[in-house]
């Protein structure tokens, strides 16, 4: 009797955006959690110039160590030839209608040109993308599997470009009901490079007059975002004139429009949703408190990842009937911005029990720092079987318009 293969995972990791650090942190989780007697695993790592190449598949090298973030161009196979939609060797012609034939495992992927992506991806079974931020997260990675046919875990184009804009993400939330904090879109018409620079602040005509009184009328402190951004990277706290100047001038080197936000006094909140069962609503683990020892004044990048003495208290320690409706909220968030797979929903809880949506996360930090995992594991689902169920879940959904 024939041994039924394995189910063949290209896990994608790295990428060009700010965020290729955390990504390749993902990646490793994700090498070393998935369940290898069931699945056969492909390491793909996206380089910062957009190169695809065959990584080594050893999650430790793609984790933290000494303080050093790790990275796609660290853990490259090496010898590998700069040559376009590159397999070293070609793998034998299948009969028309047939499934593609099996990879030689002594075959290597080579890296490929900048903005090229290996054939290879059409060999596999299912990608499973641990990219953050722009050029993986929103929607450009998804478009193509789509335009390939080749089956991916996570949310669809939509689901994926609108809640990687801050601003947009938050038109939807708003328009279905959901609470959201107090903000204001800058984009560069907006703000001229003199007023970034804080030389200028004369607006041009009526419609910069009209963002700076928005502005104006947020108050003090402002957190200041690139709109298109994850991982709180170039985000700035600002308390003064001149430091919303910086933060601005911070944020715009990551991202042209950028969000301002009114400060919420508050716990910070998260819930990890997935995909429902054979087309059942969302479900959604116990919520968990953002937990910061470190000093930081918001949970910057440094205490995400870096800092060992920020944690999450979970469930998080608010009243039940406060949990259960931030459960329902992220069930609603999911579904208002036609989200599949899995993501991750945060939220502002004010003394008072107010419950704010701040942003959701089509591919939340799956790094062992991160908490999408945990407040499964607390909720009884351990990440082996977990990740099987979002493969399952893409295997089993249907191509074209859903």
């Amino acid at each position: 009797m024939n041994k039924q293969r394995k189910i063949r995972v290209a896990v994608i990791f790295g990428g060009k955006g700010p965020e290729h650090a955390v990504s390749c942190m993902g990646g490793g989780n994700m090498l070393g959690s998935i369940d290898r007697d069931k699945y056969e695993v492909v390491p793909v790592g996206i380089t910062r110039d957009g190169s695809w190449v065959l990584a080594s598949d050893d999650p430790a090298r793609l984790a933290v160590t000494g303080g050093q973030l790790p990275s796609v161009e660290a853990v490259a196979e090496p010898g590998a030839q700069v040559v376009p939609w590159a397999d070293r060797r070609q793998p034998a012609a299948s009969a028309p209608g047939s499934a593609p034939a099996p990879r030689d495992p002594g075959q290597s992927l080579t890296t490929s040109e900048p903005g090229r992506i290996p054939h290879l991806l059409g060999e596999v079974d299912v990608v499973l993308p641990v990219l953050h931020g722009p050029f993986g997260e929103d929607g450009t990675l998804q478009g193509l599997l789509e335009m390939a046919g080749v089956p991916y875990v996570g949310a669809g184009v939509l689901a994926s470009a609108v809640s990687m804009d801050k601003e947009y993400m938050k038109i939807i939330f708003q328009a279905k009901g959901l609470p959201v904090g107090a903000h204001v879109v800058v984009r560069e018409r907006d703000w001229s490079p003199e007023e970034a620079e804080g030389t200028s602040w004369s607006p041009a005509d009526p419609e910069r007059k009209r963002v700076l009184d928005a502005i104006a009328e947020l108050g003090w402190p402002l957190f200041v975002k690139p709109a298109r951004g994850g991982s709180s990277i170039g985000t700035s706290k600002a308390s003064d004139l001149a430091q919303l100047h910086a933060a601005i001038a911070v944020a715009r080197s990551y991202d042209p429009k950028v969000i301002i936000e009114a400060a919420i006094e508050g716990r910070e909140i998260e819930c990890s949703v997935l995909e429902g069962r054979d087309g059942g609503p969302p479900d959604t683990s116990l919520p968990g408190q953002l937990l910061i020892d470190g000093g930081e004044e918001f949970w910057d990048f440094e205490a995400k990842y870096l800092d060992a003495a920020s944690g999450m208290a979970i469930p998080a320690p608010i009243p039940a009937e406060h949990q259960q409706e931030i459960r329902r909220m992220s069930a609603q968030a999911f579904e208002a911005v036609s989200c599949e797979g899995l993501a991750r929903v945060d939220f502002f809880y004010t003394r008072q029990g107010e419950i704010l949506i701040n942003e959701i996360n089509t591919i939340p930090g799956l790094s062992p720092a991160s908490y999408f995992q945990k407040m499964w594991e607390a909720s009884g689902l351990a990440f082996p079987d977990l990740i099987d169920r979002l493969l399952q879940t893409a295997l089993a959904r249907r191509s074209g318009l859903r």
